[in-house]
C-alpha cells in the first residue's frame, strides 16, 4: 500500500453535527459526491449542498425506526471492495455497486444516554448498529477507504486531501484506521459495562476498558517510561476533568497524586469546615479540619514541614486569597480545590511553576465505582472503596469509653487512613493529623515511624511535648500483636480505632485497659496497596 488514493464519493452519517455543514461545503467544494442519511442529509441539503440519500443508493427506505438503513451491499460493498483485486472490481460493476471513498461517522450518543440516567430501553435504543458496521468494515479497507470517526479530525482530512491533491495518503489511512477500531472498542466497551451493571452481574466473563486521550506526558514515573493520560468520560469531580489555569503541564506523578490528594478531600463535607490534604507521593503528609482554609492548611502543614515541601494541595472549598498568600510560602507542585477566587489567582500568578486546578465540586467519597490494576498476564478489579462508618457502627471494647472529643478525631483518623497506603497508622489530635506512618512491611514500624515524625516535628515547631500527647490513633487493618498499640500509647495517644477481627484480639483490649486506653473496633478495614 504505497499510493495516495483519491476522493471522489464520501458517505456521511453523524449524530454529532458539529462541523458537519463546513466539512460537507468543503469536500463539495473539492468536487465530491455526498452521500447521507437521515438528519445528516437534511442539516447539508439546508446548508444548500447537493446529497444523495442512502435509501436512493440501497433501493430501500429507512425502516424499523431507522434501524436499517446502511446495513446493504450497495454500501458495504463500496466499502470493502479491493480496488486492486479484478474480482472485487468486477463484482461491483455485475451489481452496479459504486465506490464509497469516504465514510464520516460519528455513533449514537451511548455513553451520553447513559450519564444523562436514561432508563434501560431509551439506553437500548441509543446502541448504533449500522455505524459500527460501517466504520469496521472502511477501517479493514483502510488500503483504499479513508475513514474518519472524530470531529477533531475533519481539519486533518482536508489537510492531507490539500497536501494530495484530492486524495489521501496511506499513512493518513493508517492513522485513521487505527483511531476508527479504538473507537469502535471504546464504544463496545461502554455498552458491555453499562448493561453488566443494568443486568446486576459483577463479575462479567469478558470485560473491556476504554479511554480517550487527554494528554501525552513527557514522560511517566521516570524518563525512560513514555506515558499518557486518558479520561473515561465519567463526569466525576476530579483532575481528569480539573481546569488549569497556570503552570507547566502535569506530569504522571503530579495527576497521581492530585487524584490522591483530591480524593480524600472530598471525604469532608464543606459545610462542615474547612479541610486540606497535603500529598507527598500519593501519601497524605498532613490533613486537618480548620474555621478557615488557611487556617486548615497550617494546621495540615505543621503535621510534616518537610514532606510538604513540593507537594500537592487539596481543598474542600474555594480558594481564598488569604490562603493562597500562605500556601505561596514554599513551593508547592499542585493546588486543586472546587473554585478559586480573584486574589488567589493573583497570588499563584507570580509563582509560574505552581499549577492551579479548580473543579465544579467535590467528588461523590460514596458514588460506586471501579478500580483497575494491571499484573502480569492480567487486570485486578474492584469496586472502588466506598466504605463509611458513622458513630453508631462503633464498638467499644474497652474499659474506658472514649470521650465525645476522642470519637471526633477516631471518626477523623479513619476517613483519613482510608487514603493512606497500608500498613497506615494515623495519630489525630483536634481534627488535624499530626503522625503518619504509611506504606510499612510491619505495623508497629508504622506505629514507630508516625511517632517519630510526629517528635522530630514538635522540636522543629518549639513545642515542649511531641504532638502526639494526647492523640488519637487509627490502624487501617487489625493489631496483630500488643506491641503497635503500646508503641502508641508510649507516644502519648489516649484512643484507638481499628477493625478488630485478629486472633489476638483478647490480647490486645487487654493491653489497652492496662493502658487506660479507649478502643473502639470499626468492624472494616482499609487496606490501600
Amino acid at each position: 500500500m504505497t499510493d495516495t488514493r483519491r476522493i471522489r464519493r464520501a458517505l456521511i452519517s453523524v449524530s454529532d453535527k458539529t462541523g458537519l455543514v463546513e466539512l460537507g461545503q468543503a469536500l463539495a467544494a473539492r468536487d465530491v459526491e455526498l452521500l447521507s442519511t437521515g438528519g445528516t442529509a437534511s442539516a447539508l441539503r439546508d446548508a444548500g449542498l447537493d446529497v444523495i440519500d442512502v435509501a436512493e443508493v440501497t433501493g430501500f427506505p429507512e425502516m424499523m425506526d431507522g434501524r436499517v438503513k446502511t446495513l446493504h451491499p450497495m454500501v458495504h460493498g463500496g466499502l470493502l471492495a479491493l480496488r486492486d483485486n479484478p474480482a472485487h472490481m468486477a463484482a461491483m460493476e455485475q451489481h452496479r455497486i459504486g465506490e464509497i471513498d469516504l465514510l464520516v461517522v460519528n455513533l449514537y450518543p451511548f455513553e451520553a444516554t447513559v450519564a444523562a440516567g436514561a432508563d434501560y430501553d431509551t439506553c437500548i435504543e441509543n446502541i448504533d448498529i449500522g455505524g459500527p458496521a460501517m466504520i469496521r468494515a472502511a477501517a479493514k479497507n483502510h488500503a483504499s477507504v479513508t475513514v474518519v470517526v472524530d470531529i477533531e479530525d475533519y481539519q486533518k482530512l482536508l489537510g492531507d486531501m490539500d497536501q494530495h491533491d484530492g486524495a489521501t495518503c496511506p499513512k493518513f489511512r493508517r492513522k485513521l484506521a487505527q483511531t476508527a477500531y479504538a473507537r469502535t472498542a471504546a464504544y463496545d466497551a461502554a455498552v458491555s459495562t453499562w448493561m453488566a451493571g443494568a443486568i446486576g452481574v459483577t463479575t462479567p466473563r469478558r470485560r473491556a476498558v476504554a479511554g480517550t486521550l487527554a494528554q501525552t506526558l513527557r514522560y511517566g514515573e521516570n524518563p525512560h517510561q513514555q506515558a499518557a493520560f486518558y479520561t473515561d468520560g465519567s463526569d466525576r469531580p476530579g483532575v481528569a476533568n480539573a481546569v488549569q489555569h497556570q503552570g507547566k503541564e502535569l506530569s504522571y506523578n503530579n495527576i497521581n497524586d492530585t487524584d490522591a490528594a483530591f480524593e480524600l478531600v472530598s471525604e469532608f463535607a464543606p459545610d462542615q469546615g474547612a479541610a486540606c490534604a497535603i500529598i507527598k507521593h500519593a501519601n497524605p503528609c498532613g490533613v486537618a479540619r480548620g474555621e478557615s482554609l488557611k487556617q486548615a492548611y497550617q494546621r495540615a502543614f505543621d503535621c510534616d514541614r518537610t514532606s510538604a515541601f513540593g507537594g500537592i494541595i487539596a481543598l474542600n472549598r474555594p480558594l481564598d486569597g488569604e490562603t493562597a498568600e500562605e500556601i505561596a510560602g514554599i513551593f508547592t507542585e499542585v493546588v486543586i480545590a472546587p473554585g478559586a477566587d480573584d486574589a488567589a489567582r493573583a497570588v499563584f500568578a507570580a509563582k509560574k511553576n505552581l499549577r492551579l486546578l479548580t473543579t465544579d465540586g467535590l467528588a461523590d467519597p460514596r458514588s460506586p465505582g471501579l478500580t483497575v490494576r494491571q499484573v502480569s498476564g492480567g487486570l485486578l478489579v474492584q469496586d472502588k472503596d466506598t466504605g463509611f462508618i458513622t458513630r453508631d457502627d462503633l464498638r467499644v471494647v474497652t474499659k474506658r469509653r472514649p470521650t465525645e472529643a476522642e470519637l471526633a478525631d477516631l471518626l477523623f483518623a479513619w476517613t483519613v487512613a482510608k487514603h493512606v497506603k497500608s500498613n497506615a497508622i494515623i495519630y489525630v489530635k483536634d481534627g488535624a493529623t499530626v503522625g503518619v506512618g504509611a506504606g510499612q512491611m510491619s505495623r508497629v514500624d508504622s506505629t514507630r515511624i508516625a511517632a517519630r515524625k510526629s517528635a522530630d516535628m514538635a522540636e522543629a515547631l518549639g513545642l515542649d511535648a511531641p504532638l502526639t500527647q494526647g492523640s488519637v490513633v487509627a490502624s487501617d487493618a487489625f493489631f496483630p500483636f500488643a506491641d503497635g498499640l503500646q508503641t502508641a500509647a508510649e507516644a502519648g495517644a489516649t484512643a484507638l480505632i481499628q477493625p478488630g477481627g485478629s486472633m489476638r484480639d483478647d490480647e490486645v483490649i487487654a493491653a489497652a485497659d492496662a493502658a487506660g486506653l479507649a478502643m473502639v473496633f470499626t468492624g472494616m478495614r482499609h487496606f490501600r496497596h
